[in-house]
């Protein structure tokens, strides 16, 4: 071999040895092994790390696959699954946004859209308040118990100080359900920063407390049950001026209200909080790398406390939305069904925990439960409307399977790009060994 020919050889083996060294650089720098916690990276930094590799092609690819295994039970049923999703769509009320639909299917389509937007508001909200914990490295599975006590707060104080104004009676309802959410989290996030209780423990417990607290408060006997029919486990109803307004459709057909602007108002607060504060980037900075924030001076124990109680709070707002705009009391079996805070986690991951990936993923999956409700009469024809919810849970399962399903494509992916990136240098190096 020529001196000339080693040479060249020498500078490209070099300069394959220099690019591979900075792409090592690269992942390393990269959020993929940055923790969440003390002690290991949390669940929470690990999902969030994936996701931000994912981009906006994986949830719509994770949709289309949930949806497709969805058609699939259908068909196995022995129904026609396009008849059925069909139907399904047009029980959404989204077929209103075709101007071709006339006469009274667009008045029966406009009633499904306000149902599905009411469902979307309370969703949004509950997608924040898991994706804004995961914004600090925890993952907050508590947030059907922060609905239920904003809920539960917002009973109390709209069916109490019947004689307030209107405007300030929902104001009064709406602001204490928030902090009721936001310290009902918060005892989670003080639990992890002083005695290092994972926030997943914490918040299941107190999922249990919240549920049974608010039974005994409007169940039989209880102080907050209505005095008209003591056998009736329900609390009383709201006064009348705390009724959220209605904007859209008939108020007593229950139309869109005004919290429809409140969960619109969400998304912008939440990217604000985050990225235009500095509790935000203190909370960014924990969710990264707990020990690197610390060092550089961040509070972390304050970062765990505050993001539990912002989430808390999101979730505390979509409890007092529910009574106020729509349900206007709370009985036992409302609190027994309820799984708002649950669907949030859905909404959250297949959001990707972004200020316009958790709307859309909440209008998802509002209109597929607002599609398979009982109330649509759009598939009474297809199947019996009582197994449309179940068809609704079995999607929003497969979401949340092929959601963690994508997590392994894209760490299968980056093991086979680092494979093919590793394979010429050690051929180069096996090459140009023996003439050295």
């Amino acid at each position: 071999m020529s001196d000339e020919e080693r040479t060249n050889g020498e500078e490209r083996f070099e300069e394959e040895a220099r690019i591979e060294a900075e792409e090592e650089a690269l992942e390393q720098e990269a959020p993929q092994t940055v923790g969440g916690g003390d002690y290991a990276p949390s669940v929470a930094a690990r999902v969030s790390a994936f996701q931000r590799a994912g981009g906006a092609v994986i949830p719509i690819v994770t949709t289309l696959f949930a949806l497709l295994m969805g058609m699939l039970v259908v068909a196995a049923t022995g129904h026609n699954p396009f008849t059925a999703f069909k139907g399904i769509f047009n029980g959404t009320g989204l077929n209103w946004l075709f101007p071709w639909v006339q006469g009274q299917a667009r008045i029966d389509a406009a009633f499904n859209l306000q149902q599905t937007l009411i469902v979307t508001s309370t969703l949004i909200l509950a997608g924040f308040a898991v994706s804004f914990a995961f914004k600090c490295g925890m993952f907050n599975i508590g947030g059907n118990g922060q609905y239920i006590t904003g809920a539960l707060v917002a009973t109390w104080v709209g069916s109490s100080w019947v004689n307030m104004a209107g405007t300030l009676h929902i104001f009064l309802a709406v602001t204490l359900a928030t902090l009721a959410g936001a310290a009902w989290a918060g005892i989670a996030g003080f639990l992890k920063a002083t005695v290092g209780v994972h926030e997943v423990i914490s918040t299941i417990m107190l999922n249990f407390i919240a549920s049974f607290l608010a039974q005994g408060l409007v169940g039989r006997g209880g102080q907050l049950q209505n005095t008209t029919d003591p056998s009736n486990p329900v609390s009383a109803d709201i006064a009348d001026k705390a009724h959220l307004p209605v904007f859209w459709g008939d108020p007593i057909l229950q139309g869109l209200h005004v919290g429809f602007f409140i969960a619109l108002g969400a998304p912008i607060v939440f990217w604000l909080l985050l990225y235009r504060t500095t509790l935000g980037f203190e909370v960014r900075a924990t969710g990264f790398n707990p020990e690197a924030a610390r060092y550089g001076g961040v509070n972390v124990r304050k970062s765990y406390v505050m993001a539990m109680a912002i989430s808390g709070a999101f979730a505390g707002i979509a409890g007092a939305i529910d009574i106020l705009g729509w349900q206007f009391r709370l009985g036992v079996l409302d609190i027994q069904i309820a799984n708002v805070g649950f669907i949030g986690i859905a909404v959250a991951l297949l959001g990707r925990n972004s200020a316009i990936g958790v709307p859309l993923a909440a209008l998802f999956f509002g209109a597929l439960v607002q599609g398979t409700s009982t109330r649509n009469p759009a598939i009474q024809d297809v199947f019996d409307p009582r197994l449309a919810g179940n068809l609704s849970t079995i999607i929003q399962g497969l979401v949340l399977l092929f959601v963690g399903a994508d997590l392994l494509f894209l760490w299968l992916w980056n093991l086979r790009k680092k494979a093919r990136r590793t394979g010429p240098i050690t051929a180069s190096s096996a090459t140009t060994g023996p003439s050295e």
